[in-house]
Formats: structure tokens, C-alpha cells, sequence
């Protein structure tokens, strides 16, 4: 069962992320959040995973000075799974200047966090697969929509083929640690890259 502390997460995420969108839309950044922790849930999730997962974006978008507030109000083991899932902090992000730096500390954060992901704890896997699951739908879902297209890829620093290399990573990842989202995941990362003109590993 779901308790106040749940609800409080929920109004913790909604105030951190009050002025942030969904990349390259005007969709409230909770949106995801709230779709993170359903996932959650409906993969075998308890509350504190579904509470990470409404969190689990706080430390990396909006700063590490909420780390102590989050291990204060809803404790360790839940601040262990953000942190877990954090590939970066606010700050560092904001520290690197230009395009060429950015492209190049996305690489390496991108290949830290996968080589993190095969050692991660049980709790962390979960949340952080959902997040890629929500994350992989809504690019599909792009994909899909008229005047948006491949263009989605324009959004992320990786662009098409660095956004895609990932992906697979991750899924192939999710795999082979048996995670609960790892098949669904699975199948949307091969949607994405179909959609994007890429050969289908199926064929």
C-alpha cells in the first residue's frame, strides 16, 4: 500500500521540477516522473522504489543540495536508489561550456553509468529501467508524430546514432541482468531504431 509518504514525494518532485519540460516540448517535467514511478509499480515495485522513481531525476536536473533533504525525509535506502540512477550532477552539467565539451562529458557519463548499471544493486536496476522504458516510449512516440520524426534526435547531445548506440547498450544491459522492464524495454529500443532506418535485428 501507498502511504503519505508517497504523496509527499510526489509534491517533493512537483516543487524541484516546477519550471522544466520534457525535452523539446512544453509537457511538465513530472509528466515523466509520475510515469517512472507507475512503471515502477507495475513492475513488482514497492514504495520506496516508486518513491526513487518520482526522485530519481532531482539531484542530476536540479541539484545536489536536495540530496540531504531527500535522505532526511524519505531515507537511505531511497536516496541510495536516486543516487544510483544519477549519471551527473546540475552542476557539472552546467560546468561544461561549449558543444564539443558537452558531446564529449555525455560519452563519458553515458559509458560510466552503463559500466555502473552491470554492478548496480536489485532496487536501483528497477528504477533506472523503468526510467529508460519511459524515456524509450516517448521518443517512439516522436517518432511517430508528424513534424516531429527523426528530428527528435535533434534534442538529445548524443544525436540519432549516439542516442541509438545507447539505447541498445541499455537494453541489451536490462537483459542480461534479468531486469523486470527488460523485455518491454527491449522491444522499444528496436521500434526506435526501426523508425529511425535502422535494419531490424529481427530480420
Amino acid at each position: 500500500m501507498l502511504t503519505e509518504r508517497f504523496t509527499a514525494a510526489v509534491d517533493y518532485a512537483r516543487v524541484a521540477h516546477a519550471h522544466q519540460c520534457r525535452k523539446g516540448t512544453a509537457i511538465p517535467y513530472i509528466e515523466h516522473l509520475l510515469g517512472v514511478a507507475s512503471l515502477v509499480l507495475g513492475h513488482g515495485g514497492d514504495e520506496d522504489q516508486a518513491i526513487a522513481g518520482l526522485l530519481h531525476d532531482v539531484l542530476e536536473d536540479c541539484g545536489e543540495a536536495h540530496a540531504a533533504v531527500i535522505g532526511d525525509r524519505f531515507g537511505a535506502r531511497v536516496l541510495a536508489i536516486v543516487r544510483g540512477c544519477t549519471d551527473g550532477s546540475a552542476e557539472g552539467k552546467a560546468a561544461v561550456a561549449d558543444a564539443d565539451a558537452r558531446r564529449r562529458d555525455w560519452l563519458r557519463r553515458k559509458q560510466a553509468y552503463l559500466a555502473h548499471l552491470a554492478h548496480a544493486s536489485d532496487d536501483m536496476l528497477l528504477v533506472s529501467g523503468c526510467d529508460k522504458l519511459h524515456n524509450a516510449r516517448a521518443i517512439v512516440a516522436d517518432l511517430g508524430r508528424p513534424g516531429v520524426g527523426r528530428g527528435v534526435f535533434d534534442r538529445f547531445t548524443g544525436g540519432r546514432d549516439g542516442t541509438l548506440t545507447y539505447y541498445r547498450l541499455l537494453a541489451d544491459l536490462f537483459i542480461q541482468r534479468g531486469a523486470a522492464m527488460a523485455g518491454a524495454l527491449e522491444r522499444e529500443v528496436e521500434r526506435m531504431a526501426v523508425l529511425a532506418g535502422e535494419p531490424s535485428r529481427a530480420a
